[in-house]
This record gives structure tokens, sequence and C-alpha cells, in this order.
């Protein structure tokens, strides 16, 4: 990570290419060892030193998906997924390096220092306050220091860590002189802060102080919903772009702590790398889809045929005239693209078709095997396949604050723009590994999915998900029309807990940490139902292709690991109250007999933040076996 105007960026810090996808990308605030800064956004990269191409990551169907996305705010077309810009070397003492100006460009946020010796608060760029970073290798000595009166030795500085965010993601520095001040101005032309905590653990007890005219105000209280209304209204700033919005906002402001984890959510699409297949069909739409203002005009023959023998448009001679037409005319008449986008936008459809189905010619990226089961075995499941090679890509196509987005449905939150201008490429990251691809018996899980629906359990689930939606920030302000939109479905929970018991006992034995493990569900729909679940390695070094997750699904080791499971389930140390958790009023968690004793993942494997979860639809529990997923053959 850099920091700077000049030639040369200060670089600051370090920070993994997983964590810009998921923890800090754009827009967000990144606590560094001595103050916090903020991703730029992608206006501010730089890949001009460095070679574009050695940082394009190709996956098709995760870009046409991204424009799909995109397409709704009118940010497209993205024409490429980039890594972000650094390559070993950019520690080098050489300022001149070019590696050296590479990297994530961010600014200090907030902008407000407050001096550790003598709790002074003041503006960044105060005079008074000094940026240091003599050793360009380290970068995690980077800090702010300030001369205290009357004392030579120079003390350090830190952020001061309130902020101001509203519910359209914008966000800005807490104004301190008018809070202070009670919406005023201090009588001095130069007014002098303090920022002094007292402590203690009832709430916020940070009393902001002027030294020139006395006046003094504890932040607590702007605390809660009744102090938020004594906060100013939103100016519509976003810091990482260095705009404010030209209609404004004037949105009520909350007050956040700089290090809260609700400053920022990752609005992300991720794909496996799949077999391209390509009909001339698709190659048509990918050529539309990629070249659109070259071709958008291209809507008779005869301009078809004057553009073909321009040297810059000899890709057309490969091209079918009379399907390019049609591709061109539907687009500018909308209707192709209400007809493709559910299609584009469903990324786990043609990966449950490819994981399911037919096996592939394997290839650098993908391979698919076959593996028997035992006759016990298959009374739970109609397929297991280990996935011997796959490669996961992850696009950031922009983020959210205060709430996070529904993965079914992301435009129930705010979303930010990455870039001022109109994106052609977004931030990416890929990672490779091996998997294990298991089906569940159609027969077994559409039987057992008919007796769940009628049951008071999962009605009981149902409402929990119907407050869980009234009580989210961006729902209070936007109520859907559906209360059900986009509930995931008895066949959801069953295949993600069972997923959960699955991983927690895998990662025992197979070489490779819980955290280091993903999940995808495949549960498709009530019109197209589908019953996988794929459990793979997702790291970004060579740890996820070590062998020792697809080993695990070879016969003697599968029935026995999953009898191990199926008993784990049945006993966790926060019974019985775990065993019968149900989601009551008016509490609006989303998991019913499930902990962290025996389900919970960490974040990072879980692709529903540990939600729908419930043993009782697995194993029995307590007098309740008609609930319960696994065949007597899998049951202790």
């Amino acid at each position: 990570m850099t920091s700077g105007t000049s030639t040369y960026f200060r670089r600051v810090g370090t920070v993994r290419p997983s964590h810009l996808m998921f923890t800090g990308g754009v827009g967000a605030l990144v606590d560094l060892p001595n103050f916090s800064v903020i991703v730029k956004g992608l206006d501010s990269w730089d890949y001009q030193d460095l070679t574009r191409e050695a940082y394009r990551i190709d996956e098709p169907r995760l870009r046409k998906a991204v424009n799909r996305a995109l397409e709704r705010y009118n940010s497209a077309q993205v024409t490429m997924l980039r890594a972000a810009p650094w390559r070993p070397g950019a520690e080098s003492d050489n300022h001149s390096d070019a590696a050296q100006r590479t990297g994530v460009p961010v600014s200090p946020f907030p902008q407000w220092l407050r001096c550790t010796a003598c709790n002074e608060l003041g503006a960044v760029d105060s005079p008074r306050f000094e940026f240091v970073n003599t050793v360009p290798s380290a970068p995690h000595e980077a800090k702010f220091v300030h001369e205290c009166d009357g004392r030579r030795r120079k003390r350090l500085a830190v952020a001061a860590r309130f902020t101001l965010v509203c519910e359209n993601g914008h966000l800005d520095e807490f104004p301190y002189v008018e809070f202070v001040h009670r919406g005023g101005t201090c009588r001095y032309e130069r007014p002098r802060l303090r920022m002094v905590d007292f402590g203690g653990n009832q709430a916020a007890n940070v009393q902001i102080q002027c030294q020139v005219c006395d006046a003094s105000r504890n932040v607590r209280e702007v605390l809660g919903e009744a102090g938020s209304r004594k906060l100013p209204r939103c100016r519509g700033r976003h810091p990482h772009l260095d705009t404010f919005d030209p209609g404004g906002c004037s949105l009520q402001t909350t007050l956040l702590v700089a290090g809260a984890s609700n400053q920022w959510f990752p609005l992300t699409l991720t794909a496996l790398a799949l077999p391209q297949t390509q009909t001339a069909g698709d190659r048509v739409a990918e050529l539309v889809d990629q070249r659109w203002a070259e071709v958008e005009t291209i809507t008779t023959r005869q301009v078809f045929d004057i553009l073909a023998n321009t040297p810059s448009y000899d890709y057309l001679r490969e091209v079918d005239p009379e399907a390019l037409i049609a591709a061109v005319q539907a687009r500018r008449s909308g209707t192709s693209a209400q007809q493709d986008s559910s299609r584009d936008m469903d990324l786990l459809g043609p990966e449950w078709r490819t994981l399911s189905g037919d096996i592939p010619a394997p290839s650098d990226d993908f391979a698919l095997r076959d593996v028997g089961m035992t006759n016990s075995l298959k009374s739970l499941f109609g397929q297991v396949r280990q996935v011997e090679r796959l490669r996961e890509v992850r696009a950031l196509v922009g983020f959210t604050r205060l709430d996070a987005p529904d993965p079914e449905n992301p435009e129930v939150a705010s979303r930010v723009e990455l870039s001022n201008g109109r994106l052609d490429w977004v931030p990416a990251s890929e990672v490779r590994g091996e998997g294990i691809f298991l089906r569940a018996d159609d027969d077994l899980l559409n039987e057992w999915a008919q007796a769940a629906e009628a049951s008071s359990e999962l009605a009981a689930h149902r409402e929990a998900y119907l407050r869980f939606k009234e009580n989210r920030r961006s729902n209070r302000r936007t109520p859907t029309t559906d209360p059900l939109l986009n509930w995931p479905g008895a066949r959801y929970i069953v295949l993600h807990t069972l997923s959960h018991l699955m991983i927690r006992t895998i990662a025992l034995e197979c070489g490779y940490n819980s955290a280091s493990l993903s999940e995808r569900i495949y549960a498709g729909s009530p019109d197209e139902p589908r019953s996988g679940i794929l459990i793979y390695t997702a790291v970004p070094d060579s740890e996820g292709t070590l062998g020792g997750l697809v080993t695990r699904a070879e016969p003697p080791h599968l029935e026995r690991l999953v009898r191990q499971a199926f008993v784990a389930a049945q006993r966790c140390s926060s019974d019985p109250l775990c065993a019968e958790r149900l989601p009551q009023a008016p509490y609006d968690y989303l998991h019913g007999a499930a902990c962290h004793a025996c389900l919970f993942l960490s974040e990072t494997t879980c692709e529903r933040g540990n939600r729908f979860l419930d043993r009782r639809f697995v194993v029995p529990l307590g007098n309740r076996d008609d609930l319960a997923l696994v065949p007597p053959e899998l049951r202790v």
C-alpha cells in the first residue's frame, strides 16, 4: 500500500490480495500499526510502469456477470479483471525503481489526529503534525508525530477514531470544531482542541475540549438513534474518490468508530473457471459484450461489409454477419439484456451442470473424477466426485456501508461506486485448489423437503427471516413487496448444515485448517432444484493443492468421516440449550440448533455468515427423528 502525492509514493503497509477483496478494498478503512488509511478509488490505481497483461485475470463467465451486475448502475463495460498492482522488489530502497511506485494507493483517514502525550486534536495537515517514514523498507514504522509545547521529543499521533456514515454509503470526518461549540464557531480565530478519553464500561466517555474558549462536550451525547438527531445531515462525501455527490445527500448520519465492522461490506462475485464449450452463438454474444462501443452501429449488412474491410475491424471477417446484426439489434432494443441477464448472473448454474454432469476433459484449471461409494453412502449421496484441480476467481464490483448486501439481492443496500468514471476494469483475485463434490440423493432430499416444509420448526425459521428483513437498516428505507423474497428454503438449510458438519470433520485430518476451506451450496430454486455441495480449498498459495482434501473422498475415508460427522452432530457441549434452540420472536437470528461448539465456521469459510443452519434437519435430536435427513443406515 502506498500513500502520497509526489512521484515517489511512500509505502505505509502491506496486505494480502484477498484482504483487498473481502476485508479492506476500495473505500475501506485499513488499520495500520500507527494510523489508519482509506483505499483510494480505481482512478488512482496505476499500472503505468508495469506490464498490464501480467495482472490480467481471465475468466469470461465472471466478467460477463460483472457487466450484468453493473449494467443497472450504468457503470459498464468491463473488459478486464485485474489483480492488485504489486510485484516483488517494491520494498527496494531505490526510490526511482518502478516497483517502488506501484501498489494500492491510500490516503490517511480519518484526517484528524490526536497526540498520545498531550491529547491535542488537530487536522493531519496542521503544521504541528509531521509524517515520518525514514526507512522505506519498513513500512510498518510509518507514523505521524506531534511536537508538544515545551518538549523536544516528538510523540506519536494517532487517528481520532470517530467518523460519520450514512445509509447511502457516504463517509465523512466527525465535525469536532462544530460539535464542541454546539453548531457554532469559536470566538477565537484559531481554536485548539483536545480529546480526552476517560474510559469506563458504560458507554463512550470521550470529552472534546476547546483550549482557547473552554468549551467542552462529551461524544456520548450523539450515540444511538436519539443522539444521531443531534448530528449534521450528510454532505454526500466519498473520500475514496475525493468527491461529493452533485445532488448532495442530506440523510441522517450515524456516528461510527473507524474500526467498526460495518463501515465497509464488499459486493463481490465469485466463479469457478470451467471448461469452455462455446457455441457460435456464444462467441457472437461475447464479441458484442466485449466490443460494444465498436459494433453498436452494425445494424445492417451494408454497415457490416464496410467495417469488415477496415483493418481495425478485421476480426469481423470470422463472424457470421446475420448473427452479429441480430445480436446488436437485440441489445439496442434491450431484449437481449432481459433474456440473458438471469442466465449470465446465475454463476452457480453452469457449475452445477458441470460438476454433476458428464465429466469433461481435464485442463490446467479444472479436473474432475468419479469416486465409488459404499452401499451405506449410496443411501445418502447420489454422486461423490473428486475435483482434483480448480481455479476460483473473485471480482469486487462495489461496496456498501452500515448494511451488508444480500448475496441474492445485492441492490437492497446502497452500492457505492469504485471509480469516478465508467469502469473498464475491476479488481479481482484468483486462487487454485482442490475439492470434494457431494450430491445428495435426489429422491431422499425431495421427500425430506416435502415433509420439512409443513413442520413448525421450518415455519419458525421463515418467521425469523421476516423479522431479520424488517430489522435491516436498508429494508426499513425500501421495504420489499414480497416478504419472503430470496428466502433460501428448506433444501438450502439442510445442505448448508450438512456442508458445515463435513467441513468441521474433514479439517481434523485432511491437512488443512477449516479457515482454508470454503463451500459452495447448489440448492437451486423451486423451478430448478439442485442438491449439491462443493467443499474446496480457497487459499492463494500452494497449500490449496497439496492433495490432502481429495483423498478424503475415497470410499474407506468418506464413510468413516460421514459417520463421525453425524455422531458429533448429535452431541454439542452446549446441549440441551443448543439442541432446543429455535429462532423465536422478538429475536431475528437465522439459525436453530447451531453454535460455535457444533456448527459455526470462520467467516472466510461459510458463504452465508453462519446463517441458515440447524442440526435437527440432518440428524435426530431429542425425541424428533422424523425431521432428520440422514437415513437409518448412517445413524448411530
